[in-house]
């Protein structure tokens, strides 16, 4: 395991990655940015809730040959592996929702680098006659049905009108012109949104940078949300706190906000108040692009217009994406969700639940697995109330299993094994009925079933699959002989003969 503060840019944790054989491939071969690029990488290594068949674990991969951008390479899948995540964040996979929830106690603020910063190694401003994002950003679609290009990984940086204080976040930003972008804001869930909402009260324009290519610790801690990072809060302070060392910024060129300083790319632009897009306007798909739950989702009227300004980049840039529904949201969304949960869990019931997993099979955001310690009488119901935490600390969370600490949360068949032989569902179901979860879940929706008053409310649920506290010796598992099977084939556990 690496120390955490070795990676300072994404180049730098390439280069970690490309220490070890198979984290990291490159290809020559020419690919279509239009479907073609992010259907090869469903099969290397998107997983997730990606279609079937694909590859969960697979490497990441370099596109060194984009059709349409001769001087552009394309990279996919960084953070698809938790163990890759783990590695390039310096902990082991399964204590990083600890680790992220340290980091968010301690924030450490970025600081604003003054002079040329890498990001602005060449610039091309938008009065220039040839200035066309199609062609200077090397956006991919996923699948055919695609409203267009998809920028998947911006961190966009805002600061609200009022106070002055930034924040960065990832939102949905599809290429519609040659300076033009839309954005998606969930109603209610981030803060640039709110930020552009009061800067429309105003009549002002939000100024807005949109930094591809970064830190991963950047990437995977901008997916706080609240109430674990309220209103006010930078969650690059929390990427700071995680390498030690604050996140540098640098004064962007035509605008009056801040980027990253050692981003690949940066789009300069403004949020245009009273102004809504059609996302889907150049397609006419009626898509948007897939989603973490898997499906496509629908093309929304009400995207908010981003009017660029520029567009900067270091030497030979490496434009990054991921694929909406693959391993990478998982990671990146549910880690975070991961040390939301701990957080709240430790503050109201110290030592009782031992760690949490954001299942893949809900995206990061969906569904969760608590382990739970139960050391006394008393604690039997307290496994329930760790439940309705999770909820409270992680609104969009829609499903908490609950297993004891003899389980292994981050094995399906583990937990699996544990809703088989310690669960009764009409006694160890609880069911929420009627509160707000996510949009995008297709189930949560009056079409279906007329029960459901709006998009997005949901029943939430707990499946407690833990051992009732006196019966715990009657639950015990099968105990095996401790042994070091290395002994016996070393080859199978990285040791040699």
């Amino acid at each position: 395991m690496n120390n955490r503060t070795d990676i300072t840019d994404l180049r730098s944790a390439l280069a970690l990655l490309a220490e070890t054989p198979g984290e990291l491939v490159e290809t020559d071969v020419p690919v279509e940015p239009m479907a073609e690029l992010a259907g090869v990488y469903r099969y290397v290594g998107a997983g997730g809730t990606v279609q079937r068949p694909t590859k969960v674990n697979g490497p990441a991969m370099i596109f060194n040959n984009v059709n349409g951008h001769p001087d552009d390479r394309v990279l996919i899948g960084l953070l698809s592996s938790r163990a890759r995540v783990g590695r390039m964040l310096g902990c082991e996979p399964d204590r990083l929702g600890h680790l992220l929830g340290e980091c968010a106690g301690r924030p450490l603020e970025p600081v604003v680098k003054e002079g040329p910063a890498p990001c602005q190694e060449v610039v091309h401003r938008a009065e220039e006659e040839d200035f066309d994002l199609f062609r200077l950003i090397p956006a991919p679609t996923n699948t055919p049905d695609d409203a267009g290009p998809y920028i998947t990984f911006g961190m966009c940086y805002a600061s609200h009108p009022d106070t002055g204080r930034g924040d960065v976040t990832i939102h949905r930003l599809c290429i519609q012109g040659k300076d033009e972008l839309s954005i998606f804001f969930t109603p209610g869930a981030r803060h640039i949104g709110a930020m552009a909402e009061r800067a429309e009260e105003l009549g002002q324009r939000l100024p807005i940078s949109i930094s591809i290519g970064v830190d991963p610790a950047i990437e995977v801690t901008s997916c706080f949300e609240p109430p674990t990072t309220p209103l006010g809060f930078n969650e690059l302070s929390i990427a700071g706190a995680l390498r030690e060392k604050p996140v540098e910024l640098c004064p962007c060129l035509t605008i009056p906000e801040k980027a990253i300083a050692n981003a690949e790319y940066v789009i300069e632009g403004e949020v245009i108040p009273g102004v809504r897009l059609q996302e889907d306007q150049n397609s006419g798909s009626g898509y948007a692009m897939p989603e973490f739950p898997g499906y496509t989702g629908p093309a929304s009227s009400q995207c908010w217009k981003i009017k660029v300004k520029a567009v900067t980049h270091r030497n030979q840039p490496i434009m990054q994406t991921c694929i909406g529904p693959s391993m990478e949201h998982v990671n990146m969304a549910g880690i975070c969700t991961e040390a939301s949960i701990l957080q709240m869990a430790e503050k109201a019931m110290p030592g009782r639940v031992q760690n949490v997993y954001a299942h893949a099979a809900g995206g990061g955001k969906y569904m969760a697995v608590l382990q739970i310690k139960k050391s006394m009488p008393s604690d039997e119901g307290r496994q329930r109330q760790a439940a309705i935490l999770a909820f409270s600390s992680f609104p969009e969370l829609k499903n908490v299993i609950l297993v004891d600490e003899d389980v292994d949360i981050f094995d399906s068949d583990d937990v699996l094994w544990a809703m088989n032989t310690r669960y009764q569902g009409n006694l160890d179901t609880i069911f929420i009925p009627g509160v707000r979860c996510h949009p995008l879940d297709p189930s949560s929706n009056p079409a279906y079933h007329a029960s459901i008053p709006d998009v997005g409310i949901a029943c939430k649920t707990i499946f407690d699959c833990t051992v009732p506290y006196p019966q715990k010796e009657r639950f015990r598992r099968a105990r095996f002989m401790e042994c070091d099977p290395s002994r016996f084939v070393p080859e199978l556990f990285g040791k040699k003969k």
